[in-house]
């Protein structure tokens, strides 16, 4: 609830009227709720309100500044993200992860529906996309602070579609890496240091966004594609592919190290590091153990800032966070359950859940040290589990349902606490048994 407070008094601002930021604070939270959709009639219903009006109002006509909510939410990310580490004494390495996802839409209305490859569905599907930035603080936690959506370029260049679409004037159609460094221009003016910034091929194959992040002097760890092409040498040029099959040859190239840990344990891969012409860029390669699927991830870290493999292997493993994001996003809050069809609403809903998502992650940050009282991990592959697998720390899901319990109509007494720590308990024991799991696989390959 702290959290929570404190966010609604940094976005008050936000409003001209008093009203419409108290009913911001009520959408916030019927995001948080046990709702099943949470659409512009359950959240109306879920208010209290009698018809989905004033729900409609909030994200259509009502006057306050979206891209300062937006401001406000990144801001108390960093600074909660930024205090929690400091009372555990984790610096870390703090990482901006770039992606998208999207929400299935049907028709045509909808601002900024096309058909396109969602990865959501995992296929050509008619939907919306919209590029964010998570603010990942290693051992820590993380959460989104900035969202762009991605407008087609024939709904920006048609007047009529972007009237009906409540686009604002002026607007110019932009690919996914100009948006990409778009965000992280806001973030920037806001202060926000990154160690690295991070995306997968999308924005590592957009040449506009790497000299973006060169000309602000920032590190970047960025995937790129297979035939991306390298210069090696003054005169040598080749793809990522070509440079891995002329160097792999030699087997002491490749070192086995951990991408970081998982809920399951370590992630063990297979890393190469290759220098090229300059001596500030570099191509990291991953290595799949049991596959040998090859990932490879362009580098570039700015003079005077520190350069070696380990830096460059914890940021590249740091960018699945936003996954993480997107999960928690949509299935605890909602982000693609909107059901509006104009910009700016689907803005400021993104906005909504963005704040609820920074409450449950900040809260979470803060209460990981006391939360946590796991049975250390199995160190062998025969170990037998512990009587008491204990409880894993409060997680983003389980933060939003202590929220919602309080906010909401109370329960019989002991009922949240029961399934609270019966589900900790299942996941504490899950947990237990995939880390051994794993060490068996790792002992295989190790044979």
């Amino acid at each position: 609830m702290r959290a929570r407070a404190e966010l609604l008094g940094r976005l008050r601002s936000c409003f001209v009227r008093t009203q419409t930021w108290q009913h911001a604070g009520r959408y916030l939270s019927a995001l948080v709720s046990p709702v099943s959709k949470r659409n512009g009639w359950t959240i109306a219903e879920q208010v209290g309100d009698r018809a989905p009006d004033r729900t409609q109002r909030l994200l259509n006509r009502a006057v306050w500044d979206t891209l300062g909510a937006m401001s406000q939410v990144r801001r108390f990310v960093v600074a909660g993200l930024g205090h929690a580490a400091s009372r555990k004494r984790r610096r870390g390495l703090v990482v901006g992860a770039l992606d998208e996802t999207g929400q299935a839409k049907a028709g045509t209305a909808t601002c900024g529906v096309k058909r396109q490859y969602m990865g959501c569905a995992g296929r050509v599907a008619n939907g919306i996309n919209t590029v964010h930035l998570s603010y990942v603080r290693e051992r820590t936690g993380h959460a989104v602070i900035g969202a762009r959506q991605w407008i087609p370029a024939e709904q920006v260049n048609d007047p009529v579609a972007a009237a009906k679409m409540g686009l604002p004037q002026g607007l110019e159609f932009r690919t996914k890496g100009q948006l990409a460094a778009d965000i992280c221009a806001e973030a920037y003016a806001d202060g926000v240091v990154f160690d690295f910034a991070c995306g997968d091929e999308v924005y590592g194959n957009c040449t506009g966004l790497r000299e973006f992040f060169e000309q602000h002097g920032q590190a970047y760890v960025l995937r790129v594609a297979a035939t991306f092409v390298l210069q090696l040498a003054a005169e040598t040029t080749m793809t990522c592919a070509q440079a891995v099959t002329l160097l792999a040859k030699d087997t002491r190239r490749w070192e086995v190290r951990s991408a970081g840990a998982g809920s399951k344990g370590a992630r063990w891969y297979a890393w190469m590091w290759i220098a090229t012409a300059s001596p500030r860029h570099h191509l990291l390669v991953r290595r799949h153990l049991r596959s040998g699927e090859l990932a490879f991830h362009y580098c570039y870290v700015p003079e005077g800032q520190p350069v070696t493999k380990t830096r460059l292997i914890r940021a590249a493993g740091l960018r699945w966070p936003v996954e993480e994001d997107f999960e928690f996003s949509k299935d605890s809050f909602g982000l693609d359950q909107c059901q509006a069809r104009l910009h700016t609403a689907i803005q400021r809903h993104t906005v909504l859940v963005m704040a609820a998502l920074a409450i449950c992650a900040v809260t979470a940050a803060r209460l990981h040290d006391r939360t946590d009282t796991q049975a250390p991990p199995p160190n062998r592959p025969d170990q037998p589990p512990p009587a008491d697998p204990g409880l894993i720390p409060l997680t983003v899901p389980e933060v939003k349902r202590l929220l919602a319990g309080v906010i909401q109509q109370p329960k019989p007494p002991g009922h949240d606490t029961h399934w609270r720590n019966w589900r900790r308990r299942h996941q504490a024991r899950s947990r237990w048994f995939h880390q051994r799991a794993r060490l068996n696989r790792d002992y295989a390959l190790a044979r």
